[in-house]
């Protein structure tokens, strides 16, 4: 979709309920309407290529977990850019997730509250939807979470994480949802180092890169605890963050909704914890940077926070898709500007 016919359709969009807006998103990227995930990307520019975990991105840019709950669009969504996308969050068991309205468009902020609560289809048509797409090019991540009746959380990550083994290029441990009753609890000093010693002795050699999504709520002990953990059970990367409980100023009539809030005003606090997180692991494993990125500045500064990879959703709400191209446009210029010959090159940069 080019930027003058997402100009055309957000005023209608907007007039929707988000949630149906988000269906209607995710069935245009199917269908391919409007050209939507099949632009005939070409080549990014060879400055944003990178790799971690022994994965070559051509881009440090995502898409987050929250979109594709259901793995539906991966390859679609790749088509508009990203260097990466993540599907998810997926329960093991189908579960319709928090009743009433759960998305609210706070416009005038650029922010988005959900309090969508895991709703997922499950791990069947999940794991199906990835079987579909087996051998085709592209990086693609799955976000596993707990049912929310499950008293045993760790078996329920060591499902997921089975039921996608040679099926994604990493996972992701989502504990940080605050829409699930319990689930940030899992982030405490005692919780984490249990959950990821039961989800580290379930993998075996053919197991993908195995990361953990992170509260941005989180404080200076409660980072040192997490990192400390992963770092002890050989975890391989970190997300930081998810949405927030906090509530900067708002000016929308919705600010009061409850619910995590993501979007613009989640960058600086997701940013701010982003550096602590990298200060406190002192580099040594992978961080992606989420939250608030609008721009190839945006992305840049995560990156100089500490972020290897960077990822978004919130922004393409108010945006559209064509936000991609100018992110990495922008990013890219931006690395030159400053004298780095790739991405690598930056990470940290601005706390060293």
């Amino acid at each position: 979709m080019t930027g003058l016919l997402f100009k055309l359709v957000r005023p209608a969009l907007f007039r929707l309920d988000p949630e149906r807006a988000h269906r209607l998103s995710v069935l245009a990227l199917r269908s391919g309407l409007g050209g939507i995930g099949h632009p005939g990307r070409g080549g990014d520019d060879p400055i944003l290529a990178t790799r971690v975990w022994n994965i070559v991105f051509p881009n440090p840019v995502g898409l987050a977990a929250g979109f594709d709950k259901d793995a539906e669009v991966c390859d679609a969504a790749l088509g508009l850019g990203f260097g990466f996308v993540e599907a998810g969050t997926v329960t093991p068991r189908p579960q319709p997730g928090n009743a009433g309205k759960r998305l609210f468009r706070l416009t005038e902020d650029e922010a988005v509250i959900n309090r969508f609560g895991f709703n997922s289809r499950g791990l069947a048509p999940f794991v199906a939807q990835l079987e579909r797409r087996r051998g085709r090019p592209g990086v693609v991540g799955a976000n596993v979470g707990k049912n929310r009746d499950t008293a045993d959380a760790a078996a329920d990550y060591v499902r997921g994480i089975a039921a996608v083994r040679g099926l994604a290029d990493y996972v992701v441990v989502n504990v940080s949802s605050p829409n699930t009753p319990g689930l940030r609890a899992l982030q405490g000093r005692v919780q984490i180092g249990a959950l990821l010693a039961r989800v580290q002795g379930s993998r075996t050699a053919s197991s993908p890169p195995l990361l953990v999504k992170l509260s941005p709520d989180l404080d200076d002990g409660e980072m040192r605890d997490i990192a400390e953990a992963a770092l002890g059970a050989g975890i391989d990367g970190l997300i930081v963050g998810n949405t927030t409980v906090s509530r900067p100023p708002l000016t929308s009539a919705e600010r009061g909704a409850e619910g995590g809030l993501s979007g613009r005003p989640l960058f600086a606090l997701s940013t701010a914890r982003l550096a602590a997180m990298y200060a406190v692991t002192g580099g040594r494993i992978p961080i992606v940077g989420c939250g608030g990125i609008f721009s190839g500045a945006d992305a840049y500064a995560k990156i100089r926070a500490g972020a290897s990879l960077v990822q978004l959703y919130s922004a393409l709400v108010f945006e559209g898709p064509g936000l991609v191209a100018r992110i990495k446009r922008d990013l890219a210029a931006a690395l030159r500007r400053d004298g780095f010959a790739a991405v690598s090159d930056a990470v940290g940069a601005g706390l060293k």
